[in-house]
């Protein structure tokens, strides 16, 4: 055997520098679908292979790199890779060091927002449950967004022709570009100590990318922590944003969220002639029952009024006495009737009448004498005559002798 002998790590060693050295290789555009994808979350770093229908190889996407990225690779996902073919010289292998990545197809924010959706979703970020009413007449209404965007002056025109009495504090943010989230969460955090009512988040609208900010899993949950309730307002009608499925109220732009958040000024004076009307005719029925009380009271008080008794009480007097009198009359005249009536028949049957006609009583002592059968020869007696008595003595008795 002659020629040139090489160790494997000269072999490598060449190889890699004939890959590093050639521009061929430098910055090109792989396409691919992702298998094998692990991100190992201590270093942040990614590994993965990336293949087509009749080859692979293997690919490696530092953490310096994936955290630009808008959207976490998966498996089965066809990507378009931009980096450098490199060789891992330890191991002899190919691999693509990945700079960028973009979804072959289908964009990356609308993949990030659709796996940012589902996650959130998943830990009842966006549960109907948690959402909160708004208050129906708030004080003070707090509003995060830039201080020079139109959404700020749209808010403030609405408020001041429909609510003026509210209050309105801004909490000025950046709301795009790569420190927006973060500036963002800070708004949020500044109004939770604000007193507030009611808080508006959003911006007017604008690109996909330029909304990007309110598609944070930061913001989104700054919004769910929120104590106070939240009305997202992000873009225009068209635009739904993860921010606009954290709040408790998506309004489809910053000019809606203000009319959401308060009513309207003609309502309540309309509501308030209404109660003003309705208390009227609530006065005025108690008014009507109290006075129909006081006069029920004042007859009341009329009829037991001590003139009025006395009167009653003399009216009574006077028929008792009327009463009385008829029973005194009953009760006189008819015992007297009958008292005459008795005596005269006691007149009619008194001994006296009849010893006035002639007749004579004859009395042993004081016993009367009915029979001749009670007396003897020799007795004496007293005759009592109408006018007067005589003593006289029995000289015979001859009963009389009843003829058979």
């Amino acid at each position: 055997m002659t020629g040139m002998v090489y160790t494997v790590s000269q072999i490598n060693r060449m190889l890699k520098g004939k890959l590093d050295g050639d521009p061929a290789f430098q910055d090109v555009f792989v396409r691919g679908e992702i298998s094998n994808f692990t991100h190992h979350m201590k270093t942040g770093h990614f590994y993965f292979t990336i293949k087509d229908q009749s080859a692979s190889i293997k690919a490696i996407m530092f953490q310096w790199n994936t955290r630009r990225l808008r959207f976490l690779p998966q498996n089965g996902m066809n990507v378009i890779l931009f980096g450098n073919i490199q060789l891992f010289e330890r191991d002899g292998i190919c691999q693509v060091n990945c700079l960028d990545m973009q979804p072959d197809g289908v964009g990356a924010l609308a993949i990030a927002f659709e796996q940012l959706k589902a996650k959130l979703a998943a830990q009842g970020i966006f549960d109907p449950a948690h959402k909160r009413p708004l208050p129906p007449l708030p004080k003070k209404i707090g509003v995060v967004t830039s201080k020079n965007g139109a959404a700020l002056q749209d808010i403030r025109q609405i408020l001041s022709r429909r609510y003026p009495v509210a209050e309105l504090i801004l909490f000025p943010v950046l709301v795009q570009g790569e420190n927006a989230p973060e500036s963002i969460c800070a708004g949020i955090a500044a109004a939770q100590n604000a007193g507030l009512d009611v808080l508006i988040v959003g911006r007017g609208g604008g690109s996909l990318e330029d909304l990007w900010a309110f598609n944070d899993e930061r913001v989104a949950l700054a919004i769910y922590n929120s104590r106070v309730p939240v009305i997202s307002a992000v873009g225009h009608e068209v635009d739904v944003t993860i921010a606009d499925l954290a709040a408790d109220l998506r309004a489809p732009t910053p000019s809606a969220a203000a009319e959401l958040a308060v009513p309207d000024r003609e309502t309540i004076l309309a509501s308030l002639a209404d109660v003003r009307e309705r208390l009227a005719q609530a006065a005025g029925r108690i008014l009507d029952a109290n006075q129909s009380r006081c006069e029920a009271l004042a007859v009341r008080l009329e009829k037991n009024s001590p003139e009025n008794r006395c009167r009653m009480l003399a009216d009574r007097l006077d028929s008792l006495k009327i009463r009385l009198s008829q029973q005194e009359s009953l009760l006189i005249e008819r015992p007297a009737a009958r008292l005459r009536q008795n005596a005269a028949k006691l007149e009619a049957l008194s001994p006296l009448k009849v010893l006035l006609r002639g007749y004579a009583a004859v009395f042993d002592g004081k016993q009367a004498v009915s029979s001749v059968s009670k007396l003897e020869k020799g007795d004496r007696v007293s005759i009592r005559f109408a006018d007067g008595s005589a003593e006289a003595e029995i000289l015979a008795v001859s009963p009389e002798r009843n003829e058979p």
